[in-house]
């Protein structure tokens, strides 16, 4: 039987394999769209290949489903993104499907996978499920939907701001079930002092000429609210105002869904007269070559972020950061480049502390946390501390 690695949750073809001395480990998360979720989730999926594990994820598909399957992963398209009351009806296929797997750990990522997966789970026999673990990747309103995320037979949080959201929110949650596993980046990805290359520059020259001679300034993330866009181009006219030579360039997706957002920031530098001094470049794979070009980076997120990967990259690279002093933002920042933290909404500090890296190119140090090795080393023994001692799995193929 031939074996597609994205399969339609109606006919489930599955590969003739052996998995010995291994895991399954399935992740739900709604889509594969982008953004650091998603990110996270294919970091892991593509560990547990390496190590010889089978990973498998489920959602609803997106432009990072070829990168999963390139890696070695299977992935499984099923509706479960979806935040309606149909979205039950995927219950059963999803227990269909763990049970067919033969799934050692089932990882949920988000609300909406971690309710099916939930009931999913529940609704098999107990000898016969798989253990069950939680990610909170946000600072959730507090709410019995949002609860779903602390049940968990393990729920990690992915930093000190999330272990605290969950201690203080939802006490009853037993401390010895939270795992605190930050997450991290790859300094092989990010390195310190990375040049791009000189077609990257020509290109880059060529298609975006307004940035020549500019000392450039950098937002990274999707265009969505609470994400401090109109922050940054308050900022922008600010500096403009000084007599600063600079340009803003806005990295990331328009979210479908929340056009009228996007559609406002874009006026802001209409009417501030900034048109020619803010660029929007949409969804980029060279964000590290962006990175790497720009004076400094910015990450203005109003409300607090339960990590902060887009201020952790650049520092990575040696690129100086200022955030607001909140969240996983502030976390990091303290931890790492302390100079960067400003309070949050004080547009004076802001604006006064992105001059002074302006002029003093003030040196981000080199720094050991947030590793992305290490948050892997601590997800991978996380699962097999869950599943116990490895069994040999025999071929299987569903009828």
């Amino acid at each position: 039987m031939t074996f597609s690695n994205t399969i339609n949750f109606h006919t489930y073809p599955i590969e003739r394999r052996m998995y010995r001395e291994s895991m399954t480990v399935m992740q739900l998360i709604p889509a594969l769209e982008s953004g650091g979720v998603e990110r996270g989730t294919l970091e892991v999926a593509d560990e547990l290949v390496r190590r010889g594990h089978r990973s498998i994820v489920v959602s609803a598909g997106g432009r990072m489903v070829g990168p999963l399957i390139a890696a070695g992963s299977e992935h499984i398209t099923c509706r479960i993104d979806r935040k309606s009351p149909m979205s039950l009806l995927q219950v059963p296929i999803l227990r269909r499907l763990i049970r067919e797997q033969k799934v050692d750990v089932l990882h949920a990522r988000s609300r909406i996978p971690a309710w099916i997966g939930r009931l999913a789970w529940q609704t098999l026999p107990a000898h016969s499920r798989p253990r069950f673990v939680t990610t909170v990747h946000g600072l959730y309103s507090v709410n019995r939907f949002s609860r779903i995320m602390t049940r968990g037979e393990q729920v990690v949080a992915v930093s000190e701001t999330i272990r605290n959201y969950i201690t203080e929110n939802y006490p009853d949650v037993p401390t010895k079930t939270i795992r605190l596993i930050p997450r991290g980046v790859d300094p092989t990805e990010f390195p310190r002092g990375y040049t791009p290359s000189q077609e990257w520059h020509a290109k880059w020259s060529t298609d975006y000429p307004q940035c020549s001679g500019k000392q450039l300034l950098t937002l990274a993330g999707r265009i969505t609210r609470l994400k401090g866009h109109f922050d940054f181009v308050d900022l922008i006219a600010a500096l403009k105002s000084c007599g600063h030579a600079v340009h803003g360039v806005i990295v990331g997706d328009e979210d479908p869904r929340r056009q009228p957002y996007a559609q406002a920031v874009r006026h802001s530098v209409q009417q501030l007269g900034l048109t020619r001094d803010v660029t929007f470049l949409g969804h980029r794979s060279d964000v590290r070559d962006i990175y790497a070009v720009s004076s400094v980076v910015l990450s203005l997120s109003t409300k607090p972020e339960s990590f902060g990967r887009t201020t952790l990259e650049p520092l990575s690279m040696g690129i100086p950061v200022v955030g607001y002093d909140h969240g996983g933002v502030g976390e990091i920042l303290h931890a790492v480049f302390p100079e960067g933290a400003v309070s949050l909404r004080d547009a004076k500090a802001l604006v006064g502390r992105v001059e002074l890296l302006l002029k003093n190119k003030l040196v981000v140090p080199p720094f050991e946390q947030f590793r992305l090795n290490t948050m892997l080393d601590q997800t991978i023994e996380m699962y097999e501390e869950l599943n116990g001692k490895a069994t040999v799995k025999t071929e299987h193929v569903a009828a």
